[in-house]
Formats: C-alpha cells, sequence, structure tokens
C-alpha cells in the first residue's frame, strides 16, 4: 500500500472541509493519505462537522500514524489568520506551499501520487507566486515541457491549450502540440487499463472547417498530425466537427476525446454530472489529480461544501496508480 498526498488548497475556500469528508470515508479506499495543509484548520472542520476523525501532525510521510488523519505542515497557518471565504495573501501563499511540499516528496518517491483541492489564482497571485494555476506549477516545479490537462470521468477529454485567450488558442494548435497531446491521451488512456484507446480528435474550426471553407488549420496542422500519430500504431481518428465529437465519445464510440482549447473541452465536460468529473495532468513525471471546481468563497465555512468530487480525485489516483 502507498501513501497518496492531498494538497489543501486555499484555506479560505472549500478544501479543508471536502478533504475531511472525502477522508471520514477511509473504507472507501485502497491507499492512505498525506494532508498538506493546515492542522488547526482541518481541526475547525472536524469538529464543525462532527467527523470525529483523529487528526496528528508529522513532519516527513515515512512518519505515517495508521488510523489518524496525518498532516503535514508547512505554514503554521491557523483560523484566526485569515477570514473564510475572503481573499487573503496569506492564503495564497499557503496553498502554493502546500503544493510545493508535496511536489517535493513525490519527485523523492515518499508519496506515490498528489491530490489536489482548489486554490485561487488572485489569491495565489497576491501570495507572491505568479502562475497560471496548478497545472503550470506542477509543470515547473517537475522540469516537465510536454504536458496537458485531461479530464476524466464519464467523458474523458485532453485539452490541446486552456489558459489563454481564444486567439492565442488557434495559434498554438500546431501539429507538434496537437500530435503530442494525441500520444498523452494515449499514454493515459492504457495506463488506466485500456489496451488500445480509440482517440477521437476535435477539428478547431465549425464543421472542422468544411474542407477548408471555413478556415485551413484541419488541413495544415490537424489533419498532419493525427496522421503522423497513425503511423505510430496510435487508433485515432478526425478532425471531427466539434458539435457532435463529445456525445459520440460520450456514448462509446470513442474512448476520449482531443480538444483544440480550454471551453471547447470544458463546456462538454461539465455537462456532465460535476462530481465524477476528474481533472488530472498528463505528462508530469509524477500523478497528479484534482477536483474540477473552484474554491466557492460563497459557501466556504458552511459545512454545505460536497466532497465527492475529492473523493473521485483520490480513487482516480488509485486508478493510475495501478497501471504506472
Amino acid at each position: 500500500m502507498s501513501l497518496i498526498g492531498i494538497t489543501m488548497g486555499d484555506p479560505a475556500g472549500v478544501g479543508p472541509e471536502i478533504i475531511m469528508k472525502a477522508l471520514a470515508l477511509k473504507d472507501v479506499y485502497e491507499h492512505q493519505y498525506v494532508v498538506y495543509g493546515a492542522v488547526d484548520i482541518l481541526e475547525h472542520y472536524n469538529d464543525m462537522l462532527g467527523l470525529g476523525c483523529r487528526i496528528v501532525e508529522i513532519q516527513d510521510p515515512e512518519e505515517y500514524e495508521e488510523g489518524a488523519v496525518n498532516v503535514i505542515d508547512s505554514c503554521g497557518l491557523v483560523m484566526k489568520d485569515y477570514e473564510i471565504g475572503q481573499l487573503s495573501a496569506k492564503c495564497g501563499d499557503a496553498a502554493y506551499k502546500y503544493i510545493e511540499r508535496s511536489i517535493k516528496d513525490a519527485m523523492n518517491g515518499k508519496i506515490a501520487a498528489v491530490v489536489t483541492a482548489p486554490l485561487n489564482k488572485e489569491a495565489l497571485h497576491m501570495g507572491g507566486h505568479l502562475y497560471d494555476g496548478h497545472t503550470e506549477i506542477f509543470a515547473t516545479l517537475t522540469g516537465t515541457k510536454t504536458y496537458a490537462m485531461m479530464f476524466y470521468g464519464p467523458l474523458k477529454i485532453m485539452h490541446v491549450s486552456t489558459h489563454c485567450s481564444l486567439r492565442e488558442a488557434c495559434n498554438r494548435a500546431t501539429k507538434q502540440r496537437v500530435a503530442d497531446v494525441i500520444r498523452l491521451l494515449n499514454q493515459a488512456l492504457i495506463q488506466t487499463g485500456i489496451e488500445r484507446p480509440h482517440i477521437a480528435v476535435a477539428g478547431l474550426n465549425p464543421h472542422a472547417g468544411e474542407h477548408g471553407l471555413f478556415g485551413d488549420e484541419e488541413i495544415q496542422e490537424i489533419t498532419p498530425a493525427i496522421e503522423e500519430t497513425k503511423q505510430e500504431g496510435i487508433y485515432v481518428e478526425g478532425p471531427i466537427p466539434p458539435d457532435t465529437v463529445f456525445s459520440k465519445t460520450l456514448n462509446g464510440v470513442y474512448d476520449a476525446a482531443v480538444a483544440m482549447y480550454h471551453d471547447q473541452g470544458h463546456i462538454a465536460a461539465k455537462l456532465q454530472l460535476m462530481s465524477q468529473c476528474v481533472n488530472c495532468t498528463i505528462g508530469l513525471p509524477i500523478i497528479r489529480t484534482s477536483v474540477d471546481h473552484g474554491t466557492a468563497f460563497d459557501i466556504a465555512g458552511k459545512g454545505v461544501a460536497d466532497g465527492e468530487n475529492m473523493k473521485q480525485a483520490m480513487l482516480v489516483a488509485e486508478e493510475f496508480m495501478k497501471n504506472r
């Protein structure tokens, strides 16, 4: 049995609450978990929710104690240091430091995967860490150049680009990038037990360009990437019009789909049952999964946040570990 790390995310958001709710379901998981977060804050939610968990602070994963919620607290943040549901430089800095320590331990083989609770990008920047989000932090701190975001749920989608303008997204849909994402998606699906994945690639333009009538990116970049990866033995088809490719994938025609840009993939993914949709970063030297929602400042601290998506993120991390 291996240890998996969970980062607490922004303390002012729902992260501490959903982590405690998910960990209270201890009989659901095959593996053990270490939380990178704040002992005082987790104890607050444990008491508020009446979960009755025993929380212990450890300095290293090797000190793991059975039968407890083990916490590595790299900041010493306590409830009185911030206001629930409000932006805070302290919380943004803490969220980063939890991630930083978890990545260090994962790269050193002390934990087998990292599951992340949500952070707030504005608070992250206020805390002095100028990243677009989790994905970019993980890529930078692991020295990873080729990676992609994947939604893992009933509908599996990987993105060619994410956090950029729509105009820039068109520029990023190059033959090299599309081919890299097809390879990453194929690798990820094999890792979850699909022997020969069947992958669909969405077009960038309406009707996948309609043979050049509505744009030529499909002709110049996307189709050549598909043909190149086919020659490598990958079972891939496209470009397929983006208004039909995701419904076909959800209905089992394909195992997964490549989306060309952020909203093309995100809208399709988030029309699913949200609690089942997990965000993964593929291409890293470590396994990383995440909840597919934000910090939800509006409901933070009220005891009403749903821990189901955190549970799913933990279970998907375990699934990736099986074929690592």
